[in-house]
């Protein structure tokens, strides 16, 4: 599910579970052991990627609504982990969004150090609450970091969907590149801050990104936070959401 290429000190994480990179618990186990792993493995910094069109669909809804509340707890608690995984990289992470890229696929770049998205008619934002998942607490606050206060209410409570110019106007993304280019200028901007004095540009980075990596320093908090999600994706009415979602997604398909 995850293909690995490395381009010199960069390692290229792009995920591969067609049509959509849709993420099951699976996927979302896999890329992160791949982010833990891959400074162990002498990569210097990351690049996470997706398939032309399409950098990550989001949570794999159809699948995970047939899971029983065990199942949903650890997947939620292995995603939580992947963000933790991200904000607290000791190597830079760079998202390439190649494509559209809803909810977790807007959620896993807002967790890496830049956003390089494809220019094009791809949509990026959090829709959460329109599929009926009230907004996660570590998720909005990592948003209202990147974008602030006004932009991050105004995302999560429409659940808008931009496309690349206005996420790049709202700082949602740091650039936005033609398809064909956009690994190789995530590659240049991981070589140009590699080029930077290591031990000054890791720790400004550590000192930058502290706040991002403490949504996860308590884990009762983190505990409590997900028993709270657990009980609203039980709930009847986000339930009901998903379960119309599966429908009108099967429709498409039929």
């Amino acid at each position: 599910m995850i293909q690995i290429f490395d381009h010199g000190a960069v390692r290229e994480l792009r995920l591969d579970r067609p049509p959509a990179n849709a993420l099951s618990p699976e996927l979302i186990a896999a890329l992160r052991a791949a982010v833990e792993s891959a400074p162990g493995a002498g990569a210097k910094a990351l690049v996470i990627s997706g398939a032309p069109g399409r950098f990550s669909g989001g949570l794999d809804v159809p699948l995970l609504v047939q899971l029983d509340r065990p199942a949903i707890a650890d997947t939620w608690r292995s995603f939580y982990g992947l963000l933790r995984a991200l904000a607290a990289s000791p190597i830079p992470v760079v998202a390439a969004i190649t494509g559209h890229s809803p909810a977790g696929g807007a959620v896993i770049s807002i967790f890496c150090d830049a956003r390089f998205m494809a220019d094009g008619e791809f949509r990026i934002g959090l829709n959460e609450v329109q599929v009926g998942i009230p907004m996660p607490p570590v998720i909005y606050h990592a948003l209202r970091r990147l974008v602030g206060a006004g932009q991050a209410e105004r995302l999560c409570v429409t659940s808008q969907l931009v496309l690349p110019d206005e996420a790049l106007e709202i700082g949602l993304v740091d650039e936005i590149v033609e398809p064909e280019g956009l690994i190789t200028r995530a590659i240049e901007w991981c070589n140009a801050v590699l080029a930077l004095p290591p031990l000054a540009m890791a720790q400004t980075r550590r000192l930058a990104r502290a706040d991002l990596v403490s949504l996860f320093a308590s884990s009762a908090e983190t505990e409590a936070e997900l028993g709270v999600l657990l009980d609203q994706w039980f709930s009847a009415e986000t339930q009901g959401s998903l379960r119309a979602l599966v429908e009108r997604l099967a429709k498409r398909k039929g």
